[in-house]
């Protein structure tokens, strides 16, 4: 992903903002604080056949600490128009080998129960539940506004170095 791709990135992002059941964002960020904020190694854009960005993963660190070097939390969104293609498993499996390759252990993420789509896809990819935070935060947009949601944390283990980082 480079900045040349943000326009489409940006629309991805702001379409999954507006569905509801994505983000507790209320709009996309600027480029310049989306790309200070992702990790640069486990960056990604889907495009199709005419070079359109139609889909993207990207992650944060969960913490400045040294021992969560390994860990960071991840995002992939996919325009509306293209769900159902394969495009999110194609994806998050380049994701996840592109995050083991840069030495990250665990990727984690947070979820809305009701998003099942995003449930099931991560369940496939190895990602289990490891936790449920209860109305963690109010939604901003889309068909929750101003209603407490919950979350689902999920997690997937690299299974490199039995899951853990390299010594």
């Amino acid at each position: 992903m480079t900045a040349e791709d943000w326009p489409r990135v940006e629309a991805i992002f702001a379409a999954g903002i507006a569905g509801g059941e994505a983000t507790f964002e209320t709009r996309p960020p600027t480029w310049e604080r989306f790309d200070t904020g992702k990790v640069p190694d486990a960056r990604l854009v889907a495009v199709d056949e005419a070079g359109t960005v139609v889909g993207w993963a990207a992650a944060s660190p969960v913490s400045a600490r040294e021992a969560y070097r390994g860990v960071i939390e991840h995002s992939v969104y996919i325009d509306p128009a293209h769900r159902g293609e394969g495009i999110g498993r194609a994806l998050l499996a380049a994701f996840i080998e592109a995050a083991e390759d840069a030495g990250y252990w665990t990727i984690q993420a947070s979820v809305f129960p009701e998003n099942t789509a995003s449930l099931r896809l991560h369940e496939q990819a190895g990602f289990r539940v490891v936790g449920r935070r209860e109305r963690i935060a109010r939604s901003g947009v889309g068909p929750h506004a101003g209603r407490w949601r919950d979350t689902l944390l999920i997690e997937r283990r690299s299974t490199r170095n039995g899951g853990q980082p390299d010594a």
